[in-house]
């Protein structure tokens, strides 16, 4: 899913303007805008974003051998390892939503035995054993948490924990942090559509994201404006194969192995990036019904779904506006 950002500011070389760098940061596009005075503070700040961001990932990424998660994958089925108090409460984080979730969401997800293709190569369904086999390592029940030792333990060989489903959010969440601290009044921070804003725009309105319909992209259908707000959004659209008229995507259920195929889009707005990257894939695997239950019962949390029948469905408080230009 694509936002688009409504940027209607007013440019006044004695005001504060927008100042936007895009780069590539965890294998993936991060859109890196600031307000500030000048294009020297502007670069400051971008920089130190982006410096930032640089750190979660050596912190997280599964692809850095030298990462801490890499270690405690590699001790999977071994012994503890121990981690930083930042990672080992992040791993925290996810296990909650794993939890509340019935684990629709699992952090352990990158242990799969990827037997589904979306390249075009896929020729037939994987068989019914095939499909267990793979989602036979996922468990979030099997990561143990010393909160003492701040030491994570995966119980079985071969397990692995990821952060596909909520690193980016996190990321953003923690540029804006910094960057907030460092006395940036008003900013985005959007890491491939998981995006955080803060303050307003320089001529005193909202940040506006315009939601688009996914299976007609020049149709926005819903307006919502983001105060200290973060919105995430997954998509299969783009990515699914399919057998006997049945459209299979690429967002698959850990507990059972199987793609979901009944919706095709889901944005989540939170209070933060990372809560929202996590709640839009695990609302994906819900389904309609019981993930608008669960977004429900979640503070300051919303959502909209969109259906393989192009039917939208939103949350009960989420306000939009379908009015604004």
């Amino acid at each position: 899913m694509k936002f688009l950002l409504i940027l209607s500011f007013l440019f006044n070389a004695n005001k504060a303007q927008i100042y936007t760098k895009t780069v590539l940061l965890m294998g993936s596009r991060f859109d890196i805008t600031v307000v500030a005075t000048n294009k020297a503070e502007g670069d400051l700040f971008i920089d130190t974003a982006i410096a930032e961001i640089g750190r979660i990932e050596k912190l997280i990424s599964s692809w850095d051998s030298n990462s801490q998660i890499s270690r405690v994958n590699r001790s999977a089925g071994l012994k503890p390892e121990s981690v930083d108090k930042e990672v080992f409460e992040l791993v925290k984080r996810a296990k909650y939503i794993s939890q509340i979730s019935d684990g629709a969401f699992d952090i352990s997800y990158a242990s799969i035995d990827k037997i589904w293709k979306f390249d075009g190569t896929m020729k037939s369904l994987p068989t019914e054993d095939d499909i267990r086999k793979s989602v036979e390592k996922i468990d979030y029940r099997n990561i143990v948490l010393n909160q003492n030792d701040q030491t994570i333990f995966l119980k079985n060989p071969g397990m692995k924990i990821g952060f596909g489903g909520i690193g980016k959010g996190y990321a953003a969440d923690m540029a804006k942090k910094l960057l907030l601290s460092m006395g940036v009044k008003s900013g985005i921070i959007n890491a491939s559509g998981d995006l955080n804003t803060w303050g307003v725009k320089p001529d005193g309105t909202d940040w506006t994201v315009g939601i688009t319909n996914p299976l007609n992209k020049k149709n926005i259908f819903s307006w919502v404006p983001l105060k200290d707000k973060a919105v995430a959004t997954s998509g299969t659209y783009e990515k699914r194969v399919t057998f006997k008229g049945v459209n299979y995507s690429h967002i698959i259920d850990p507990r059972t192995g199987w793609p979901i195929s009944n919706i095709v889009s889901v944005s989540v707005f939170s209070p933060s990036a990372e809560l929202s990257d996590a709640l839009a894939t695990t609302v994906f695997v819900l389904g309609v019904e019981n993930g608008l239950n669960l977004i429900n019962q979640l503070k300051d949390t919303h959502c909209i779904i969109i259906d393989t029948s192009n039917t939208i469905h939103k949350s009960d408080k989420l306000k939009t506006n379908e009015e604004l230009p």
